[in-house]
């Protein structure tokens, strides 16, 4: 299949889309900016992370990726640090350069995120001698975890050390995820998370998307560039929505033909839950009705949205 409905796009994967946002994150990392990637899901954050990590290496950039739901749901910091350690020298290579364990072990009197800042300056920015940007993904499984303010006040920490560690102007954080940047650091006596540039990731638009879609649809439909822009209508540049709307199409052409609000009626709308695959509809229900304390509210300001009216 040309199209790939649901997970990560390869760095050069044919239908990536290349939005203002990939040039803006790429810029700002290679400048040695720390970038937030905060948006909704499905929204291309991990396929932006991947091709950006690729462009990276090419500049001669070190880059490492973390996957916080790989640290698991542990209340325990120790574990979830280390763990954190672990994947982070792993991703740079270096993991066969120390012993994790026995280093861990000589600093039993410092806490968790120490160990983290000690092996931050004194091993990983000592054996990489260029810049380095660590990529942390799904940073909202941190939220409901007992010290979650304290992990983003390092990364903070490590961003403030610039002034008075050179070494320090070598290393950047780049965090994603579906939450609000204020939601990182919630103590109101703390310093809020002020650091960073946001990337913005918008919808697709028919200029950005037209030479990596439309070849897909040109080998069944006589008229493609038409049929992106219908399919961009319904989907509003939604990234996986496009991705499944183009997919869809051209299964369902016929006579290089394709009625794309009938494809949407019947393959999309009518019976969405049994059709949500993968799942995608169902987990924004979810979302909304998860919380009964604010499900009305939630769903108040959805049927806003749906009529149209601007929400301030």
């Amino acid at each position: 299949m040309y199209y790939k409905v649901g997970g990560s796009l390869k760095y050069n994967h044919p239908t990536y889309v290349e939005r203002e946002a990939d040039r803006e994150l790429l810029n700002l990392l290679q400048s040695g900016e720390y970038c937030l990637v905060l948006n909704s899901r499905q929204m291309g954050k991990s396929s932006l992370r991947v091709r950006t990590g690729k462009k990276l290496k090419e500049l001669g950039i070190k880059s490492a990726f973390i996957d916080l739901t790989l640290l698991g749901n542990s209340s325990k910091e120790e574990t979830r640090i280390k763990g954190f350690a672990s994947q982070l020298l792993s991703s740079l290579d270096l993991e066969t350069e120390l012993n994790l364990s026995q280093w861990w072990e000589q600093y039993q009197y410092l806490t968790p995120l120490q160990k983290l800042d000690k092996l931050i300056e004194t091993i990983i920015l000592v054996k990489i001698d260029r810049q380095i940007v660590i990529f942390i993904d799904e940073i909202d499984s941190l939220l409901k975890i007992p010290q979650k303010d304290d992990f983003f006040a390092f990364i903070r920490a490590c961003y403030n050390k610039r002034a008075d560690n050179e070494l320090y102007d070598r290393l950047c954080f780049c965090l994603l995820g579906v939450v609000s940047p204020t939601n990182l650091i919630q103590d109101k006596q703390g310093t809020p998370f002020n650091i960073g540039g946001s990337i913005d990731l918008t919808g697709l638009t028919f200029t950005e998307a037209k030479e990596a879609l439309t070849p897909g649809l040109a080998a069944v439909i006589d008229n493609p560039e038409s049929t992106l822009k219908d399919i961009l209508y319904w989907t509003g540049g939604q990234p996986f929505l496009t991705q499944k709307l183009c997919a869809l199409t051209v299964d369902r052409a016929v006579n290089k033909q394709a009625n794309v609000g009938e494809i949407v009626e019947k393959y999309i709308i009518t019976g969405w839950e049994s059709q949500d695959v993968p799942e995608h509809l169902r987990t924004i229900r979810d979302r909304l009705t998860d919380d009964e304390s604010k499900t009305i509210q939630l769903l108040g300001l959805y049927q806003r949205i749906l009529e149209g009216e601007a929400i301030v």
